[in-house]
Parts: structure tokens; C-alpha cells; sequence
């Protein structure tokens, strides 16, 4: 049986572990963390990838881990008292303001690296240690934010809106993001006119819910008190679409009834492990947090933070958030599963009574 001892023991090092995921600065001379399986030991802010939680030991001095039969790591020397900074810090961020100040271009990586003053294999370890992500995806991102921005908030064509941002055709876009648009640049400017989108409305255990979806895939789901509350929400999507109700007896799109039976029994039964296809539009730091998301396995919870850490990026707590909220497809994509650091139910689009209710159905046992 546990003791009293043992359980505050097993918060520390939750607590502890959870520094860890968000390399946490403060954390910082107050506790080293050891790896078994490297035989290693590490401050809590080391750049080096997280090992699993189950070879990790943690120590209150690193004489004791060192005693233990650890030894000091190389990346982040936790004998030093003032952790170093990654010696390619400097360069890395000149290379960044470059791609940056000519994101419209295509720089080669020789361009790159004489920039950034070092060599590109140097350069590139460097730029995925520190954002990570390569030199060639972050000029992908930035080129996106060019046309994103083109796109919205100027009256520029399409066609020069792509070759501004430094696509060489609508084709180079669509790679670059990944195939992952959804709908087209000129659909995201007009609306979504000409463009079908069918949808049914359906109780659940959260209320009325919509789901819709164009030929390529679910677009929106929402959540309200009634029909009118939650058209509303896809009619401001999607202002200029022909919207088509379907019924259980005109049903076409097989998504659609596909989509509110596992929503259904996600709250309810032993859910399949569905990959519905999605037509949503998302920039390239949206799809990683959105495909993050969906690895967050059933009954479990991250904080912004600890995802923000999980993707390489422990400063980007805020835009975590902000891809959750943006969210079109909630449960699907489960944004409910992301909470504060403390557990506290933290906005959600539809509602913190529906994200609690979520999340106890998920943490219930399965039924088989």
C-alpha cells in the first residue's frame, strides 16, 4: 500500500516530468533528469529529443545522478552553472530573417548557410534543433503567410497572389501545403460559391449537432441548442455555397452518417479508430497542431503547453491555442483534449460543459 511519502513523491515527479516536456527555464538547477537507457543525465531545458517517461529517473543534485552512474550530457552540461546557449543560436536567426526578407524567392541552400555565416549541414541540424523544422519547411511556412495574407486581405488576383508569394503555379501551392488547403485559393475568396456542401442535423449527447461535407471531405461540425443556432455556423462559413440539407432517408455523402454515428459513439460505445477525409483549409503550423491532435490517444489529456513541447516549438504555446480554437471539426479532431496546465478546462469553441462531458466519456471504460 502506498504511503504518504510515496504519493507526494509521485506528484513531484509529474510535476517534474511535466517541466521536462515543456523544457520549462525555471526548472532549471532545481532538479537533472537521467535517461537508463543512454546513461545519461540532463538539465531540464536540454534540446535533445524526450526520451520515454518510463526509462527517466530524476535527481535533486547531479552529484547524486552522477553518483548513480550517470554521466553529464554533452548538449546540455549540467556541470556548468550557466546552461549554455546552442552555439548556432546567432546564425540560425540570420538565416531565419533571410528567408524571411526573401520569402517571395527561391534561396538555395548554399545562399542560405553563406548568410547565415556557417556550413549547410551545420545550418540545418541548427534550424531543426531549434524550430523544429528544416530551413526548406520554414520558407515553405513563411511563403503560405504570403499568400494567405495576399489572399484576404488585398484585392490582388489568385494567379498573382500565388507567383507573389513565390509559387511558381497553383500546383507548387498545393504541394507545399501538403495537399491540405482544402478548398481552393478562389474558393476561400468568394465564399464558396459554386461549391456544394451537404449537411444533416442530428441529436447527440451534446446537444444538436451539424456535420457537413463537400465531395472532398468533412468540412464543419457544430455543436448548439438547436438547428437554426448551429445552420448559422456553417451558413457564415460558407456564405455564397449551395448548402443541401440530406435526411436519414436522401443521404448521399456517406460521411455525413458515418461522421455522427463515431461522434455518437465516441460518447457512448467502443469508437472505431476513424480517419475520416477532411476538406479544410489550415496553414502549415495548423496541420501539425490539427495531426497532433488526432495522436492524442482516447482518455487523455495535453496541455498547450506540453503539446507546443511535443512539437519541437515550447515557445508557441499561444498559436497551439489559437490552431485549437480555429478548429472546424471539432471531436474529429479532438481540441478538447488539450486543457490548462493545472487541468482546468480551458476554452473550447462549443463550450466548457460539452469539452467536460467529452472527456469523462473518453475516460470511461470502453464497452466491447
Amino acid at each position: 500500500m502506498a504511503t504518504s511519502a510515496d504519493k507526494i513523491a509521485d506528484i513531484l515527479s509529474g510535476r517534474q516530468w511535466q517541466q521536462v516536456l515543456e523544457r520549462d527555464p525555471k526548472a532549471d538547477g532545481s532538479f537533472f533528469y537521467a535517461v537508463r537507457s543512454t546513461g545519461i543525465v540532463c538539465r531540464p531545458t536540454c534540446p535533445s529529443r524526450r526520451p520515454s517517461r518510463t526509462n527517466v529517473r530524476f535527481f535533486p543534485t547531479l552529484a547524486e545522478a552522477m553518483d548513480a552512474g550517470f554521466r553529464p550530457c554533452r548538449r546540455c552540461h549540467p556541470e556548468r552553472t550557466v546552461p549554455a546557449a546552442d552555439p548556432q543560436a546567432k546564425a540560425v536567426a540570420r538565416a531565419a530573417r533571410y528567408l524571411e526578407q526573401h520569402r517571395s524567392e527561391r534561396v538555395t541552400t548554399g545562399e542560405l548557410a553563406q548568410a547565415a555565416g556557417i556550413h549547410r549541414l551545420t545550418l540545418h541540424r541548427a534550424f531543426r534543433r531549434i524550430f523544429g523544422v528544416s530551413p526548406a519547411q520554414y520558407a515553405r511556412q513563411q511563403r503560405l503567410k504570403t499568400f494567405d495574407r495576399n489572399i484576404r486581405e488585398s484585392t490582388m488576383r489568385v494567379t498573382d497572389a500565388i507567383y507573389d508569394a513565390g509559387f511558381g503555379s497553383s500546383s507548387r501551392l498545393y504541394e507545399n501545403s501538403g495537399a491540405k488547403l482544402g478548398m481552393t485559393p478562389r474558393d476561400m475568396r468568394n465564399g464558396a460559391h459554386g461549391i456544394t456542401v451537404r449537411y444533416t442535423t442530428a441529436a447527440s449527447p451534446l446537444g444538436r449537432m451539424l456535420v457537413a461535407a463537400t465531395d472532398k471531405g468533412i468540412c464543419t461540425i457544430a455543436f448548439g441548442e438547436d438547428d437554426d443556432e448551429i445552420f448559422e455556423v456553417l451558413h457564415k462559413r460558407f456564405p455564397n455555397a449551395e448548402l443541401k440539407q440530406e435526411t436519414r432517408e436522401t443521404q448521399q455523402t456517406g460521411w455525413l452518417a458515418e461522421a455522427v454515428e463515431f461522434i455518437t459513439n465516441q460518447m457512448s460505445e467502443n469508437p472505431t479508430a476513424a480517419r475520416f477525409p477532411l476538406d479544410v483549409r489550415a496553414t502549415a503550423f495548423q496541420q501539425r497542431v490539427w495531426q497532433a491532435l488526432r495522436e492524442i490517444p482516447r482518455g487523455e489529456t495535453r496541455s498547450y503547453s506540453q503539446l507546443a513541447a511535443e512539437l519541437g516549438d515550447p515557445k508557441a504555446t499561444r498559436a497551439v491555442a489559437g490552431a485549437c480554437a480555429t478548429n472546424p471539426v471539432a471531436v474529429i479532431v479532438p481540441c478538447h483534449r488539450v486543457v490548462g496546465k493545472n487541468g482546468a478546462l480551458t476554452g473550447f469553441r462549443w463550450g466548457t460543459e460539452r469539452k467536460r462531458r467529452l472527456l469523462e466519456a473518453e475516460k470511461a471504460p470502453l464497452v466491447s
